[in-house]
C-alpha cells in the first residue's frame, strides 16, 4: 500500500499517522521528493482500511501495490535511487563504468590492468577473487590472496573496487570491498541474499541465468527487506536456445526495469555473449536504451587469462569503447564523472 502526503502537512499530524501504521505490525518505506512524500507500508495491508486513511486532512491518495516486491517498486519510491560507490554515484543521469579482469591472478596482472582501465576512463575496478565455476577443476580464483591483491590495486589507483560473494562465511572478508557482487548463480541463494542485507555496503545484484525480471526484483526485495537499499542491478544476458552466444543480452529488460524500478540497473556486456569482438557493440545498445553504467571484462593478456578469455578485451579497444560512449551519452541524458 502507499500513501501520498500532502504538500507542507503538518509534522505532527505525520508522525501520528507513522505511529498508528506501525502499531499494525507493518513497516514504513519513507520517499521524499522535491515536490511529494511517499509512505511506502510493508506487511499485511490487509487491515488498514484504505477509506479511513484517504479521509484524513495530510492524505493525497491511496494505493493497493499488487506487485510483490514492494520496496524495489518505482511506485514506493518515485525517483531514482542515488547509490554511492566510494564517490562514484550510479543512478539519475549518472552513468559507470566498472572494468577489469574476471578473475585476479597476479599482483602484476591486476595492478597493470587496473592503471590501464583507470587511464582509460573507468571509475570503478572489477576482479574475482572467488570464483564460481561449473566444472570443479577449473581456476577458482587466489579467495582470501586475491582480495587482498585487489585492494593492493585500489591503493595503486584510487579506485573502488568491485568483487563477488560466494558464501555467508566470507562476509568478513568483505570489510573493505566498495561495491559486493552477487553473481548469477546465487540470485536466488536467499540465505546469501539475506546476510548482504545486513551489511552497510552497496550490492551489484546480477539477473540469474534464466530468470524473470520479476524474480529478479524479488531476489532485490530479500535484501532490501533486511534493511539495505543501496542495490543496483546487473542485466547480464540470460540462457536461451540459441547456441552461438554465450547468453542472449536482454536489453529490453533496461527501458522495462526504469518503468518498474527505482534502482539503478547497469548491463555486463562480457558475459552476455561471451565473445570479445561483440563487447562493443553491444556496450553501445545498452548505453543507448537508458542504462545507467557498463561493466567490461579487460585483461591485458587475453589468450592467456585463467577464466573467460574469450569475452574479455585489451585495454586499447577498451580505451576506444570508453571514447565512443563519452559521444553517445548527451543523446540520453547521461554524464560520466
Amino acid at each position: 500500500m502507499i500513501i501520498a502526503i500532502k504538500n507542507n502537512s503538518d509534522k505532527g499530524q505525520v508522525d501520528n499517522l507513522l505511529k498508528w501504521i506501525k502499531s499494525k505490525g507493518l513497516s514504513v518505506d519513507i520517499s521524499k521528493g522535491e515536490s511529494t512524500t511517499v509512505l511506502g507500508l510493508v506487511g499485511d495491508t490487509s487491515q488498514i482500511d484504505i477509506d479511513l486513511v484517504r479521509s484524513m486532512d495530510i492524505v493525497e491518495n491511496v494505493t493497493r501495490v499488487q506487485e510483490p516486491y514492494k520496496c524495489a517498486n518505482r511506485k514506493f519510491h518515485p525517483e531514482d535511487s542515488i547509490i554511492d560507490v566510494g564517490g562514484c554515484k550510479f543512478g539519475g543521469n549518472n552513468f559507470q563504468i566498472i572494468a577489469g579482469p574476471c578473475s585476479v591472478e597476479s599482483e602484476k596482472q591486476i595492478v597493470e590492468v587496473a592503471m590501464a582501465c583507470k587511464k582509460a576512463g573507468a571509475n570503478l575496478l572489477r576482479g574475482g577473487a572467488f570464483k564460481p565455476r561449473t566444472s570443479p577443476y577449473s581456476f577458482q580464483g587466489l579467495r582470501d590472496d586475491g582480495l587482498k591483491l585487489l585492494l593492493k590495486a585500489k591503493e595503486e589507483t584510487g579506485m573502488p573496487i568491485v568483487t563477488e560473494i560466494m558464501s555467508v562465511r566470507h562476509i568478513d572478508l568483505f570489510k573493505d570491498v566498495d561495491l559486493v557482487q552477487i553473481g548469477a548463480r546465487d540470485m536466488q541463494n536467499f540465505e546469501l541474499l539475506k546476510e548482504v542485507g545486513k551489511m552497510n555496503k552497496p550490492i551489484l545484484l546480477k539477473r540469474g541465468l534464466a530468470n524473470t525480471i520479476e524474480e529478479w526484483l524479488m531476489s532485490a526485495e530479500y535484501i532490501m527487506s533486511e534493511g539495505n537499499h543501496d542495490i543496483i542491478l546487473c542485466e547480464r544476458g540470460i540462457r536461451t536456445f540459441e547456441p552461438l552466444t554465450r547468453n542472449t543480452l536482454d536489453l529490453s529488460a533496461i527501458p522495462l526495469l526504469k518503468e518498474l524500478t527505482h534502482l539503478p540497473v547497469i548491463v555486463d556486456p562480457s558475459h552476455a555473449s561471451g565473445i570479445a569482438r561483440l563487447v562493443a557493440p553491444l556496450s553501445y545498445a545498452a548505453t543507448t536504451v537508458g542504462a545507467d553504467g557498463l561493466m567490461i571484462e579487460v585483461h591485458n593478456d587475453p589468450k592467456h587469462a585463467l577464466c573467460d578469455g574469450a569475452q574479455s578485451i585489451k585495454p586499447d579497444q577498451f580505451d576506444t569503447i570508453v571514447k565512443n560512449i563519452d559521444v553517445l551519452l548527451p543523446l540520453v541524458n547521461k554524464v560520466r564523472k
